[in-house]
């Protein structure tokens, strides 16, 4: 080891024995945020390090340091778990032999880190990472990686196998448990395996670093010594290092952007930035463009049923709580209303302006309890009772949130007979525009090949719970000129046929569909659909889930029969036809609001496998999640990447838009598009329409209620 590593390692156990009550406490002061590292991630420069940002931190990083250009999105799902999904575009290699592309070669990788344990007084964070643990494995390597502060300093040491370790400081000491950890197999072969084979073998190293808070906020400095000395690079692209210490400094300009210099490998320079911000914390915008709720009257006496023009309060309910009403009834004390909520994402909003307007209508005496059934696409899913005294109770300030909680009944809606005094009538017809935008991502023919479009929508309802509904795409905008290469496939080409399916026309029916959904009974919900199901594909199809009410998990089977779409996307059809389908398991784990959902099944080539997803949802509706597909296709079949994984982002527009909205937008990537593991694109899925039945949202959307 050299003598510069000794003095960083001897400097880096300073805090460990130094550290006290005053250390700990400053590691909780929010001047010392994580800072994102060269390939993406909490770290330093080229080194990770042992912090973990936020949770809910979402991340944009670019950099470039020649011959490499860095392009990567990181996120913080859960406080322990870090994940980063990255480009590397290598700028003196050619994607593939000389005429094949114009492009610079892109690497595509996974990374993810654990956090083993948190700081305390005395001992430090320490975390485990995997760099580029599902691609090509170019870069891939293993760390563990120790950090301790000290006030404005903060110390970071850790030993890789692998990229970061390169150098290679000392035998490996798993060696003494097996010979297979000796030495490290090179992959200059981008089959995209999981490499599980060579995690932690070969000779380690060493490195470390110091990260500066200078006394201004927006200013910290980098020092670190890193493990690689680059003399084994990926496909032998060596570059030159005069020593392995890099010095960088950091300019925060407030608080979403970073932009970082640095001086690397002793001769040469690093310019990135990083746009970051957190979903977690995103708060709703004023609704400027809401209607405010009903401002409270002096009650009126106690009015009876037969006083009441309960056409002008459905009207009410549906301008001013968002609650399209399918009925309302009267039993006893109680006033009942069936319907749907349209506009607002917390169901606790949409119930306190509907009780106030039920309240200047009613006045007080005659109707005790007002109880909203929520019966969306004509499926009773959940009933919300509230005690109108306690609502005003708590509206004068007289009682509190948690009360107002405890005070509200949460149960299966009760099938009722009789009392009804108004039956709404249904909203037959619904249209409107909207921009979409649509992306590939690293291929050989652009490293972005994008498409501008304004997609027209529409829905005509036959009934509450029958319906048909179509989109439109008309082309905007797009560099589809130089989208020319299609991914070879061993199987029938179920996706890989994407380039004619976007350049065949610029206006295509993206899908046309009729939907009939049924209340089995109690706990079971079916669905039905036929037409034009999505862009690749028509056909028919059908869904049961079980779902019973207030519970953590679901069970549900869809069996669909589909025919291959042409490729203009207009009513004709190609020869391949198949079956497919899947049961898929859901499970709330209560952990960090983590759902898990499995499927096992038939694929659209015919391959038979399981899907794993997991995702976790904020209180703000914000929603991280990602998958991996594995079926009984071989590795060779299947072909680069090995197996269908990506990751996705559900973003409510209700965080952005100046008045309220349930509608959200899913942004997803996935590193390659191949044909093992295709599932059919399902428009609507029983078990978000049953969302109600999730007694755990509505307890989370109280932060949004009204006074």
């Amino acid at each position: 080891m050299s003598n510069l590593l000794r003095r960083l390692a001897t400097v880096s156990t300073l805090p460990l024995l130094a550290a006290g009550a005053s250390c700990a406490l400053a590691s909780e002061n929010p001047r010392y945020r994580t800072t994102q590292h060269d390939f993406g991630g909490v770290g330093l420069l080229q080194t990770p390090t042992a912090r973990m940002a936020p949770a809910g931190e979402f991340s944009f990083n670019a950099n470039r340091t020649s011959p490499y250009s860095r392009y990567s999105i990181s996120v913080q799902p859960l406080p322990w778990l870090e994940s980063t999904i990255r480009y590397i575009a290598i700028s003196n290699i050619n994607y593939g032999d000389e005429g094949f592309s114009d492009q610079s070669l892109k690497d595509k990788a996974i990374d993810a880190k654990f956090r083993l344990w948190q700081e305390s007084r005395w001992l430090p964070q320490v975390a485990l990472g995997f760099r580029d643990i599902g691609g090509t494995g170019l870069f891939s390597s293993e760390f563990i990686v120790a950090n301790k502060r000290f006030y404005d300093l903060d110390f970071s040491l850790g030993v890789a196998w692998g990229y970061i370790g390169n150098r290679g400081d000392f035998g490996n000491p798993l060696s003494l448990i097996s010979d297979s950890f000796d030495d490290r197999a090179r992959n200059d072969d981008p089959g995209g395996t999981l490499n599980t084979s060579s995690y932690f073998s070969g000779r380690p190293a060493l490195f470390g670093g110091i990260e500066y808070q200078t006394p201004w906020d927006n200013v910290r400095l980098k020092l670190e010594v890193e493990g690689n000395d680059y003399q084994s690079e990926p496909f032998r692209n060596n570059q030159a290092q005069d020593h392995p210490v890099n010095l960088g400094v950091l300019y925060s300009l407030g608080s979403n952007v970073d932009l970082t210099a640095a001086w690397e490998r002793g001769n040469t320079a690093m310019f990135g930035i990083t746009l970051r911000s957190n979903v977690k914390s995103v708060q709703r915008p004023p609704k400027l463009l809401d209607p405010a709720p009903e401002p409270r009257r002096p009650l009126p006496a106690g009015v009876s049923g037969a006083d009441v023009d309960w056409a002008n309060i459905s009207q009410r309910l549906e301008d001013n709580a968002g609650i399209a009403v399918e009925s309302i009834a009267v039993n006893g004390d109680e006033v009942v209303i069936t319907g749907q909520q349209t506009t607002y994402p917390s169901d606790a909003e949409g119930m306190s302006r509907a009780a106030r307007v039920l309240d200047n209508s009613l006045g007080e005496g005659s109707y005790d309890w007002y109880t909203l059934v929520h019966k969306p696409y004509g499926m009773a899913l959940n009933q919300t009772s509230v005690n109108a005294q306690t609502l005003r109770e708590y509206e004068r300030f007289e009682t509190d949130r948690r009360a107002l909680r405890y005070g509200m009944e949460n149960a299966v809606p009760s099938v009722r007979q009789g009392g009804e005094v108004y039956n709404g009538e249904l909203d037959r017809a619904n249209a409107g525009l909207a921009l979409g935008y649509r992306q590939n991502v690293g291929g050989p023919d652009s490293f972005i090949l994008y498409q501008f479009l304004l997609r027209a929508n529409g829905q005509f309802y036959f009934d509450r719970n029958k319906w048909l509904d179509g989109t439109v795409g008309i082309n905007l905008l797009n560099n589809y000129d130089k989208f020319e290469y299609d991914g070879p496939s061993n199987l029938p080409r179920v996706r890989t046929d994407l380039r004619q399916y976007l350049t065949s026309s610029d206006v295509q029916l993206n899908r046309l569909q009729y939907t009939q959904t049924e209340q089995i009974n109690r706990d079971w919900f079916g669905m039905a659909y036929a037409g034009l199901l999505e862009d690749m594909y028509g056909g028919i199809g059908a869904e049961v889930l079980y779902r019973p009410h207030g519970v953590d998990w679901a069970v549900g089977v869809d069996v669909n029969w589909v025919k291959q779409r042409g490729y203009r996307q207009d009513f004709s059809f190609h020869d391949y036809s198949t079956l497919t389908g899947h049961v898929t398991g859901y499970l709330r784990t209560g952990f960090h609001d983590v759902l898990i959902k499995g499927s096992v099944g038939r694929y659209l080539a015919g391959d038979i496998g399981g899907t794993i997803d997991l995702s976790r949802r904020f209180r703000n509706g914000f929603e991280f999640g990602g998958w991996a597909t594995f079926t009984d296709v071989s590795k060779e079949e299947f072909g680069e990447g090995s197996f269908d994984k990506g990751v996705y982002l559900r973003v409510p527009f209700d965080a952005f838009f100046l008045s309220s909205t349930k509608s959200v937008g899913t942004l997803s990537w996935n590193p390659l598009t191949r044909d093992g593991g295709a599932k059919l694109w399902r428009n609507y899925e029983l078990y978000r329409l049953t969302q109600d039945r999730d007694l755990d949202r509505f307890d989370n959307s109280f932060q949004n209620l009204t006074r």
